[in-house]
């Protein structure tokens, strides 16, 4: 297919779900840059730094992967970008309904820019960055639903050896 698409979310912290969708995304497009976005109606446990570094490691050994954050809206940091694709995941039927919302939104905000959902896959259909977190809180075990490094960082954040 070719050509440069956006993997836009908070990632806060990415979860094997998302490395999921960003490691068939790479397969697909040309480049692929994956950009934290602050979304302003969040309180994020990592700050956008920790995020990027946290990203940066997990998709190091994906050479057409790039990292980025951005606090503009979806389309002008796209267009900024000159990308010609939108990467989404979803999950569940729930996630589609809240996703062509957006989308149809992006779509009138710039409609040269498509939008591509992935399936997740089945493995990580229930696995959200919140769940995670809510996991993690409790010092329970989330190996398996994100990588080594992001485990270590969230039991870091928890206090948690």
């Amino acid at each position: 297919m070719g050509k440069l698409a956006i993997c836009p979310g908070s990632f806060d912290p990415i979860t094997n779900g998302h490395l999921d969708i960003i490691n068939r995304g790479a397969k697909v497009f040309e480049k692929v840059i994956v950009t934290v976005f602050n979304n302003q109606s969040k309180s994020p446990l990592f700050t956008v730094e920790e995020r990027i570094h946290l990203l940066e490691e997990s998709t190091k050994d994906m050479p057409n992967v790039t990292v980025d954050s951005s606090d503009h809206l979806l389309m002008d940091y796209a267009q900024e970008k000159k990308a010609h694709a939108v990467i989404r995941g979803l999950r569940a039927i729930s996630d589609f309904e809240y996703e062509m919302q957006i989308t149809s939104m992006n779509r009138k905000l710039n409609e040269d820019i498509e939008t591509f959902f992935m399936m997740t896959n089945n493995q990580y259909s229930f696995l959200s960055s919140s769940m995670v977190k809510e996991v993690a809180k409790y010092n329970g075990n989330i190996s398996g639903l994100v990588p080594k490094h992001v485990e270590e960082a969230l039991k870091r954040k928890f206090n948690y050896k």
